[in-house]
């Protein structure tokens, strides 16, 4: 796995354009310990930062050329597939002069153009430049597993696989108060917005085409959506699905260095963990736990797992102090604001797995792609009209006054049953929304200055599906093209990256995922039971104990440690009224009323908000002051 950066010149690059790749380059290194290479011509820089996974000899050092000198490539990626391209690029006469796939994806872009995009199977961002057209062509994969961002401005085109490497090239940093709202409300910035005004994410299933006429944006992939999905019978979709997740898995093990697992000791990470012991002997498996706070510990299935398949397993126990100590580097790693707090144990996880192992398997994009989450029982269960939606509409009053946090098992099922309360008699886009949002629009509203305080209706109505249908796998495909990317997907790749660790996600193998969207609804939710033909189809390849049990979001106990180790931190980073009005963004009144529902019996969705505007601050000093 790598970082990549570059700039692009529609009149010629000078000697700051020089002076910034380096610097570019250089903030992107814990993406590519191994190996840092620039070059550039009149027209375009080229950077790279290298971590060996396939063929670690100098012969895959980038920016790599294909025999005629014609074309560079920088890639940030795995094509699990590339020995079968490159089989059929030997018959057709390109000879290879290494055992990388960066090569491989080059050649197959020579020979095909954009549609060798539809050829690779796997994970990566690109960026290829021809010499003879002076022409830049950059990719994303089909889900965004690999970031890439890029800004335009007048005579130039800057393109990074981080916002860090990206301001090292000097344009104007103004904040964008949409994406300003948008993380408020979902604790993270969905693509193609970022936090900063005209840089934008690219897309994912998407490739752009930069040349002396301008920038063309094209589509290449699509999610596999079907109306009447076709895999109605459960024995035909279980054979189709393990067939097709067990063949990713082992197109996965692919690797010249040291691979292992997370196994949090849920169903999706134990069926990978499962599959790849089948064929790797002593393979390595991690999870981790908090000493401080049984409810948010699996690490008890998580071992009870690995022993079942036999594994080298390596337990990490947690505690507040240990957190506390690494909160500092986590937030220094993100380059724009990132609240989901479970990013806190991924960094941990992936800083502690980087001793053992190079490159870990995760069971992410399941819960995506199957249904695995609480709100999709909560749509389905929206979408009848019963009696007990009529009932629990009427209560709402009464449940709002109960405590409710994420804290614990009862003020948790509280907190869930009053948001579910809350999306009675919604539209289907509205109930997303809701189901979709990390924070309250109400307290958003309260923290933001009516300046800044944006109306995100028409975000809602342009980035959001009308659920014509009210189907789970229409939910699914939204949760795909939003949460997925813009929050799941974007934790693990900047935590594991924060820490020089490739993840490989079995689940979003696109074979897998056209299957998963052929089967219908009713068998991926039985009653209260997510992601049934999932569960189903590996029910003999795990221990029965982890069946029956709720699901465990891989939490913080945040509101904890606010009260506690945090307290003095959040009263110099969050609740200083003299930064505050400086700073001209939130409104101190309605912080204070946060404060106090904070320390209050029932804090609600303050955990959440303080959160992000902890992490909000933190990045604002590292950015604006």
């Amino acid at each position: 796995m790598c970082g990549i950066t570059g700039v692009y010149s529609f009149s010629g690059l000078d000697e700051p354009d020089i002076s910034s790749l380096l610097k570019a380059t250089e903030a992107i290194s814990s993406r590519g310990p191994d190996a840092q290479r620039t070059w550039q011509t009149r027209q375009i820089g080229l950077g790279h930062r290298r971590l060996s996974i396939i063929d670690t000899s100098e012969k895959g050092l980038q920016p790599m050329f294909d025999s005629s000198d014609r074309y560079a490539i920088v890639y940030n990626g795995e094509v699990y597939n590339y020995k079968a391209i490159k089989k059929d690029l030997i018959a057709k006469g390109y000879r290879f002069h290494s055992e990388t796939d960066t090569e491989v994806v080059l050649n197959a872009y020579i020979e095909w153009g954009p549609e060798a995009l539809r050829r690779f199977n796997g994970f990566f961002a690109l960026a290829i430049y021809n010499t003879k057209d002076k022409k830049l062509f950059l990719a994303r994969d089909r889900y965004g597993i690999k970031p890439l961002v890029y800004y335009q401005a007048e005579s130039k085109f800057y393109f990074a696989s981080e916002l860090k490497s990206l301001v090292c090239y000097g344009w104007n940093r103004v904040l964008d108060p949409e994406s300003l709202n948008l993380f408020f409300q979902l604790a993270y910035i969905p693509p193609p917005k970022t936090i900063f005004k005209g840089v934008q994410k690219l897309e994912p299933g998407h490739y752009l085409e930069v040349n002396g006429e301008g920038i063309d944006k094209s589509r290449y992939y699509d999610i596999p959506y079907s109306d009447a999905p076709v895999l109605k019978d459960p024995e035909d979709a279980k054979r189709q699905v393990r067939s097709a997740l067990e063949k990713s898995v082992v197109d996965r093990l692919v690797s010249d260095v040291p691979l292992g697992s997370f196994l949090s000791g849920g169903i999706d990470s134990s069926i990978v963990t499962s599959i790849a012991a089948k064929h790797v002997s002593g393979f390595n498996t991690f999870s981790i736990g908090f000493e401080d706070n049984k409810f948010f510990d699996e690490t008890y299935y998580a071992e009870l797992v690995a022993d079942w398949c036999e594994t080298d397993h390596h337990t990490f126990k947690l505690t507040k102090d240990d957190l506390y100590e690494n909160l500092e580097n986590i937030t220094n790693y993100l380059d724009e604001p990132f609240a989901d707090s479970s990013a806190i144990p991924v960094y941990i996880l992936s800083k502690l797995t980087r001793d053992h192992v190079t490159v870990a398997l995760s069971g992410d994009g399941a819960d995506e792609v199957f249904s695995g989450y609480n709100k999709h029982v909560a749509w389905q269960m929206s979408n009848k009209h019963d009696l007990f939606n009529g009932t629990i509409g009427m209560l709402r009053p009464v449940l709002k006054r109960l405590p409710q946090s994420r804290n614990s098992m009862v003020s948790n099922f509280f907190r869930q049953l009053n948001r579910y309360a809350s999306i009675q008699k919604m539209t289907s886009r509205e109930r997303y929304w809701i189901l979709a949002s990390f924070g309250s629009e109400k307290l958003r509203k309260q923290i933001l200055m009516e300046g800044n305080s944006w109306d995100l209706q028409p975000f809602v109505e342009s980035f959001i599906d009308d659920f014509k249908d009210s189907s789970i796998n229409r939910m699914l495909m939204q949760d795909v093209r939003t949460v997925l990317t813009g929050d799941m997907l974007a934790k693990v790749d900047f935590m594991s990256m924060a820490n020089s660790l490739e993840v490989r996600v079995p689940f979003l193998d696109h074979e897998l995922v056209k299957v998963a969207f052929q089967i219908p609804d009713n068998l991926k939710i039985r009653g209260n039971v997510r992601k049934h033909i999932l569960r189903e189809a590996f029910k003999e390849d795990l221990p029965e104990e982890l069946y029956g049990r709720g699901k465990q979001g891989f939490e913080v106990p945040l509101l904890d440690w606010f009260r506690n180790e945090m307290e003095s931190s959040l009263n110099e980073a969050v609740f200083n009224r003299e930064l505050v009005e400086d700073q001209g963004i939130f409104n101190w009144e309605g912080l204070s009323s946060l404060q106090r529902q904070l320390k209050s019996g029932n804090p609600r969705d303050a955990v959440t908000h303080v959160w992000q505007l902890f992490v909000f601050q933190k990045w604002w000093r590292r950015y604006f002051q």
